[in-house]
């Protein structure tokens, strides 16, 4: 099953054209690296797969939801079947890790304290991280910090996670345990686009890969 299908899609970023003629899938359980220069239009493809930008022409699928035609009203239900992954991991220091998780379900209209509970465990054991539920933040390492960034990704059960730079702070072997980990969610299913340029990674754990380049984006077999 498709959780993302783009075909001949246009994005534009201030009435200019960033992206054109875009095609591309997505299916449930695959795995991506998404790759470019600086500048090439990886965050703006991003941007527009959760709602940020519009999609000027063409198909645009994602998660059951068609961005073309898209209302202001229904890109929060959108963004709740994504999950996001950050680079520096924009978790709240001040907090302790259960605080930051049930943040996020609080926000996105969860109420019941005890079904909270019992989300952040499951997300927790999932990512290894289950006896760091009272640990503060700013106490974790860099790689602890990114399981629980993960870990929040899933609270929602995402259909999709968008990954920008995951292991662009981390150390080469802490790097492979963050994409082992990604490589652990898709087999349950979770489809993943990961921007990166960590080719170093990208040749020790395969992935299918998608190339930023020349305006466009398009499927490439090897770097």
């Amino acid at each position: 099953m498709s959780v993302l299908t783009f075909e001949n899609v246009t994005i534009s970023q201030e009435g200019i054209p960033t992206l054109t003629d875009v095609s591309l899938s997505v299916s449930e359980g695959e795995f991506y690296y998404l790759i470019g220069k600086s500048g090439s239009g990886k965050s703006t493809f991003f941007k527009s797969i959760f709602g940020e930008l519009p999609i000027d022409s063409g198909n645009a699928q994602v998660a059951g939801f068609d961005l073309i035609n898209i209302k202001n009203k229904d890109i929060p239900y959108l963004r709740r079947k994504l999950g996001f992954v950050f680079q520096d991991f924009q978790l709240l220091t001040d907090r302790n890790v259960e605080r930051n998780l049930a943040f996020v379900l609080e926000a996105t209209g969860h109420q019941d304290k005890a079904e909270i509970k019992s989300r952040i465990e499951a997300v927790l054991d999932q990512v290894g991280m289950a006896n760091s539920i009272h640990k503060r933040v700013h106490k974790l390492s860099g790689g602890e910090q990114q399981r629980i960034a993960i870990a929040r990704a899933l609270l929602n059960k995402p259909v999709l996670i968008l990954a920008d730079e995951p292991t662009g702070h981390l150390d080469p072997e802490v790097s492979l345990e963050i994409m082992d980990l990604f490589r652990q969610l898709t087999l349950k299913g979770t489809s993943i686009i990961m921007a990166s340029h960590d080719y170093h990674t990208i040749q020790r754990v395969p992935g299918k890969i998608l190339k930023c380049e020349g305006g466009t984006i398009t499927p490439v077999s090897s770097l």
